[in-house]
């Protein structure tokens, strides 16, 4: 388990080695984490935390160890009473500098800034800038911290960072799917820490969060992560290294030798995205290390293998496919149907019931129009 870590941290993690429990396995690795390089980027980093009972304990800990210039943003998706006013703002600027807000529709995220959910909203995000909606079903069980962890993950993709904390129940578990599917960062309290582990615990079930961690230590690793030039780069492999090729190649056999799954036809840009975000968890700043660390570390081979699977579930994601069906394949089922013809469709499964939705463009009973 990983050492406790002090009361504060300086603005940038100290080089060194740590041993912390990473990837879907939960398994305790040493990972080094040297001083990240100091690179401008025009990208801001937004972090969306989800927390419910024992979340303010929680948060006074993560930010108790953020520096007050991580030039990141933060959105706060706390489970609030609706019947009464949230001080939290208040109670939590006891524990930084940064300016700690209550969201208000149509505020951009800024640097250094924290941003609270008010009670008895929704909140969505759209090119940085929050979005308030009142609940459709207030009766109903309400998902504040899924629906914006999905928000962040269509609006900030690969660059989206969501934690979980403290809290009863699986929220934060569909939402954290959708991020890690596009390729951003996931990081769950350790649940022996949590004062409740419900959330925490299901998050970790999914087998996806990149750091499991008390929030006190999770400052220090998530500006490593931000800060390392495998996060900050989107640059072709052939322009970093001077053997792109023959790397990617080594990563493609270890992955066929140990799970028989070849991915060397696999479109590369899209692997090398998946096989860079791993070293920027890992701090692992060149391809040809990573090819060690995969050899040294066999259960990296099984994590990365897990990681250019995911998929996010979203049924009609591909829309070059689906115009396809609809403009070719489709018109061939319904010729020569006499009206009010039966056409009979299979429709593979998706695993949260997006396939019930109707097909905007066929109806299953045929007519003449």
């Amino acid at each position: 388990m990983a050492k406790k870590a002090k009361s504060s941290i300086p603005s940038k993690p100290k080089a060194g080695k740590r041993t912390i429990r990473i990837g879907p396995d939960n398994a305790e690795k040493t990972a080094s984490l040297p001083t990240p390089v100091s690179k401008e980027t025009n990208s801001l980093t937004i972090v969306a935390i989800g927390a419910s009972a024992g979340g303010l304990e929680a948060f006074e800990q993560f930010f108790r160890n953020m520096p007050e210039d991580s030039n990141m943003g933060f959105v706060l998706i706390p489970h609030l009473s609706p019947d009464h006013k949230s001080i939290m703002p208040e109670l939590l600027s006891r524990y930084s500098k940064m300016s700690f807000v209550q969201a208000e529709n149509g505020m951009r995220v800024k640097p250094n800034c924290v941003y609270i959910i008010p009670p008895d909203k929704d909140m969505s995000i759209l090119r940085g800038t929050l979005h308030l909606l009142d609940p459709v079903e207030r009766r109903s069980v309400r998902h504040p911290i899924d629906f914006f962890f999905r928000a962040l993950a269509q609006d900030q993709g690969e660059h989206a960072v969501c934690i979980v904390l403290s809290g009863t129940g699986t929220e934060g578990t569909l939402g954290l799917k959708a991020v890690k599917g596009e390729g951003g960062l996931v990081l769950v309290q350790d649940p022996k820490t949590a004062k409740y582990d419900g959330m925490p615990a299901s998050a970790v079930a999914t087998g996806l969060a990149d750091y499991v961690l008390p929030p006190d230590q999770m400052p220090s690793y998530l500006l490593a992560y931000v800060k390392s030039p495998a996060h900050l780069l989107p640059r072709p492999l052939a322009q970093a290294e001077s053997k792109p090729l023959d790397e990617l190649q080594k990563i493609f056999v270890l992955i066929r030798s140990k799970t028989g799954h070849d991915f060397s036809l696999y479109k590369h840009s899209t692997v090398l995205r998946r096989i860079e975000r791993r070293m920027a968890v890992l701090q692992i700043e060149n391809h040809a290390a990573y090819v060690a660390y995969m050899r040294n570390n066999p259960r990296e081979i099984d994590t990365l293998f897990k990681e250019l699977l995911i998929r996010v579930t979203n049924f009609f994601r591909d829309s070059e496919a689906y115009d396809a069906l609809r403009k070719k394949a489709l018109p061939v089922l319904f010729q020569n149907k006499p009206e009010g013809s039966v056409l009979r469709i299979w429709v593979p499964g998706c695993s949260t019931g997006e396939e019930a939705i109707p097909w905007p463009f066929f109806s299953t009973s045929i007519s003449r129009r």
